[in-house]
């Protein structure tokens, strides 16, 4: 899995990006369970959920900018 590009993610309508990133949590706290539960994981997919996460996020917080 490698990371996406930020101008990929800029491109996503409001639906899409609330999608992913709720997508994404639910894939982070998926992980969390596996460790907790010491199931075998990746433990390289926290820095990819949490970098993918704060993308989104940063994304969608400077759109609704550009609309005030």
């Amino acid at each position: 899995m490698s990371f996406l590009n930020f101008k990929e993610l800029k491109d996503l309508n409001d639906e899409a990006m609330s999608k992913e990133v709720l997508d994404t949590k639910k894939s982070l706290f998926e992980l969390r369970l596996k460790k907790a539960t010491r199931q075998s994981f990746k433990s390289h997919l926290f820095k990819h959920y949490r970098r993918k996460i704060a993308q989104l996020l940063t994304a969608e917080s400077q759109k609704k900018q550009v609309i005030k």
